[in-house]
C-alpha cells in the first residue's frame, strides 16, 4: 500500500513539471536579478549585461537556463513549437575583425562536454562536429568565414544541426517592411541587434529573423526552412547561449532575452533593457566647438584684465622685509593674505596664536583660530555646555605643560604673570591653551629675575573669618574634614576618575601656598599630573587654616627633584623676598 502511494505521488508530480513544462515562458529585460547557469568566462555586469565573454583570447562562455524544458512527451512523440527572442551585441577592439560569435543553443547539457573556442564557437570540438548523437540546435551569429564548416561569408547567420555545417545560411541583415528590399547588417559593429528564432511543431518549419533593435520584426523572416526537430531533440533539454573568441579580443553581449513554449515569445521592453559599454570616441558636443573657444576668448580678456588689476595694487599691498625677519620665513605671513582672510580686519575675522606681520610701520599678530573660545565661559555664568572630569583633566594638563615649557623648555624663561581662566584658549577638541602674554617678560636662563607687583602675590587674599566662598578655603576645608571630594563641581556628576580628582584639588592646595618656596615647580606638577611622581602626604607638611601656609618644609626632602643650576632649589626657605624666591624657581 506504501509502495503504490509512493508512486501515485511520484506519477502526480511528473504531470505537475510536465504541464509547467509545456508552458514555460521566461523574460528577462536585462540580467540582474536572472536565475541562469554561467561556465566559462561568462559573467552578469553590475547594470544587468550577460557578457559572455570579456575581450580575452581564445575562451568561451556559457549562459543556460538552468532547468531542464520538456520538448516533447515521449522519445518518438513529436517536437513542441517554441519560440525564442533575444538582443545582442558584439564589441571588437578591430572594427573590422571579430572572434567568433554567439549562438542560440538547444542542447542534451549545459556543460557542452569537449567544446572548444575560436571557430567551434563553444558548441563542438573537431571530432564531434556534425556527428547524429550531438542532438544538437543551434543558431549562430557568426563573425569569421570558416572554410572548413563552408561558411558563405564572415557576418552571417546560419541554422546548425548536430555540427557547424550549417543546414541553412545567409548574411547578416533583414528584409525591410517598407519595400521589402535586403538591408545589410554588420555584427561586429558593436550595435544591439534583434534576433527572432520560431520553430512551428505542426508544420515542422523553423524561421530566424534579424532586425535593428528598435526597428519593429521583418515580416519576411531572414532564415526559412523546412525540418523536423522531433528526431534530434530529447524529451528534455537546456535552453541557452553559447559564445567563443578567438585571436581578436571581443566582447559578446547580450542585453535581454524571451522563450516561450507552445507560443510566441513575449517582446522585450526597451526602456528596461541596460546600456552597452560606449564603444569608440565620444561625440563632440556643440560646448565644445562652439562654447569653448568663446570660453577662451573671454578668459584671455580676464586675464588680461587681472594683470592690468595685479600692477596697480601691488603697491598697496608692497612689504618692507628686513634683513633679520629671513630667519622667520615660514612664521611670516603676507599682508594680502592677513587683508583676504580677515575682510579687511573686521572684527569677526580675528584669528589666534603664532606670528606675525609687518607693514611698514604697522605691526600685526597672528593667532590660531580657537572655536571654542576661553574656559572661563565654560566654567561661569551658566555655561550652555558642562565640560566633564575628562575634558576638564585635559586642559588642567594642557596648561601646566605650557607653563613648564616656558618656565624651562624655551631659550628664555618666560614668566606669563597673568594666568587665569580667561587666559586658557580651547581649540575644537577641547585641548587648553595659554593666551595673552601682555604682562609676560622674558629672562635669561641663570639670571635672578625682578617681577612688578603681579608677581610673588599670595594666589588667594585673605577675607573676613566668618566668609566661606573663598574656592581654596573651601577645598582646603573639604580636605581637613577628609571629606575632600565634597568640593567636586556638582555639575560635573559622579562620572570621573576619583583618584585624578583628589589628586588635582590636593595638588590646587600645594600651588597656592602663600609661601612661594613651598609651592612644587611646574616640571614637578606635570609629573604629579602624569603619575611619574607621587604626591606628598598634605598631612605630613603641617597646614595652617590662615593664609594656607605650612608649618615646616618637613618631607619635602624625600621628592626633591634635581634642576639645573639656573632654575635655583625647588623646594628651600624663602631666602631673600617674595619675589626673587617665587621667580627662582619658576614657580
Amino acid at each position: 500500500m506504501l509502495v503504490l502511494i509512493k508512486l501515485i505521488l511520484l506519477v502526480i508530480s511528473a504531470l505537475v513539471g510536465f504541464a509547467s513544462s509545456q508552458d514555460l515562458s521566461i523574460t528577462y529585460n536585462g540580467f540582474r536579478s536572472a536565475n541562469l547557469s554561467l561556465d566559462g568566462i561568462a559573467e552578469v555586469t553590475p547594470n544587468g549585461l550577460l557578457k559572455l565573454t570579456n575581450a580575452t583570447n581564445q575562451q568561451q562562455g556559457h549562459a543556460f537556463f538552468p532547468s531542464p524544458v520538456i520538448f516533447k512527451n515521449s522519445a518518438k512523440s513529436p517536437a513542441f513549437s517554441f519560440s525564442t527572442t533575444f538582443i545582442f551585441a558584439i564589441v571588437s577592439e578591430c572594427p573590422t575583425l571579430s572572434g567568433h560569435g554567439i549562438a542560440f543553443v538547444v542542447a542534451p547539457t549545459r556543460g557542452l562536454p569537449g567544446d572548444l573556442p575560436s571557430q567551434y564557437l563553444g558548441l563542438f570540438n573537431g571530432t564531434n562536429t556534425g556527428n547524429g548523437t550531438n542532438h544538437v540546435f543551434a543558431v549562430e551569429l557568426d563573425t569569421i568565414q570558416s572554410i572548413e564548416f563552408n561558411d558563405i561569408k564572415d557576418s552571417h547567420v546560419g541554422i546548425d544541426i548536430n555540427g557547424l555545417n550549417p543546414t541553412q545560411a545567409k548574411p547578416a541583415g533583414y528584409y525591410s517592411n517598407d519595400n521589402g528590399v535586403f538591408q545589410n547588417l554588420n555584427l561586429i559593429s558593436g550595435k544591439a541587434m534583434q534576433v527572432w528564432v520560431d520553430y512551428d511543431g505542426t508544420t515542422k518549419h523553423i524561421s530566424v529573423t534579424l532586425g535593428p533593435i528598435h526597428a519593429s520584426k521583418p515580416s519576411k523572416p531572414l532564415l526559412s526552412l523546412t525540418s523536423d526537430l522531433s528526431s534530434v531533440l530529447h524529451e528534455t533539454m537546456y535552453i541557452g547561449f553559447s559564445s567563443s573568441t578567438g585571436s581578436v579580443l571581443t566582447t559578446h553581449y547580450l542585453l535581454g532575452w524571451s522563450f516561450k513554449m507552445n507560443g510566441v515569445a513575449q517582446g522585450l521592453d526597451l526602456s528596461q533593457l541596460p546600456k552597452l559599454p560606449q564603444v569608440g570616441p565620444k561625440k563632440k558636443s556643440k560646448l565644445l566647438t562652439i562654447g569653448l573657444p568663446i570660453f577662451l576668448i573671454a578668459s584671455l580678456s580676464i586675464a588680461i584684465s587681472g594683470v592690468i588689476y595685479h600692477v596697480r595694487i601691488k603697491k598697496k599691498f608692497a612689504e618692507v622685509l628686513e634683513d633679520w625677519e629671513r630667519e622667520y620665513g615660514p612664521h611670516r605671513y603676507k599682508y594680502k593674505d592677513l587683508y583676504i582672510a580677515t575682510k579687511g580686519f573686521r572684527d569677526k575675522g580675528l584669528l589666534g596664536i603664532g606670528g606675525y606681520c609687518r607693514r611698514k610701520d604697522e605691526l600685526l599678530l597672528v593667532y590660531e583660530y580657537m572655536p571654542n573660545g576661553s574656559l572661563d565661559k565654560f566654567l561661569y555664568e551658566q555655561p550652555e555646555y558642562t565640560l566633564n572630569w575628562s575634558q576638564r583633566f585635559r586642559v588642567i594638563r594642557g596648561v601646566a605643560s605650557g607653563l613648564y615649557y616656558l618656565h624651562e623648555g624655551w631659550e628664555q624663561i618666560v614668566i606669563h604673570r597673568d594666568v587665569k581662566a580667561s587666559n586658557v584658549l580651547l581649540d575644537s577638541e577641547l585641548n587648553g591653551r595659554l593666551g595673552d602674554f601682555g604682562l609676560a617678560r622674558l629672562y635669561d636662563h641663570g639670571t635672578d629675575p625682578q617681577t612688578t607687583r603681579f608677581c610673588g602675590r599670595r594666589p588667594i587674599e585673605p577675607h573676613s573669618p566668618t566668609e566661606d566662598d573663598i574656592l581654596v578655603d573651601r577645598v582646603f576645608s573639604c580636605w581637613n574634614k577628609g571629606q575632600i571630594l565634597e568640593a567636586v563641581d556638582p555639575n560635573m556628576g559622579l562620572d570621573y576618575v576619583k583618584e585624578e580628582v583628589e589628586l588635582v584639588m590636593k595638588l590646587g592646595l600645594l600651588c597656592s601656598q602663600s609661601e612661594p618656596t613651598a609651592r612644587p615647580s611646574m616640571r614637578q606638577v606635570v609629573l604629579y599630573l602624569d603619575s611619574a611622581l607621587a604626591l606628598p602626604n598634605l598631612h605630613l607638611l603641617g597646614i595652617s587654616a590662615t593664609g594656607l601656609s605650612f608649618a615646616s618644609q618637613e618631607g619635602f626632602s624625600d621628592f626633591n627633584l634635581s634642576y639645573p643650576s639656573s632654575m635655583g632649589k625647588p623646594f628651600s626657605h624663602a631666602s631673600s623676598s617674595a619675589a626673587e624666591s617665587l621667580l627662582s624657581g619658576g614657580r
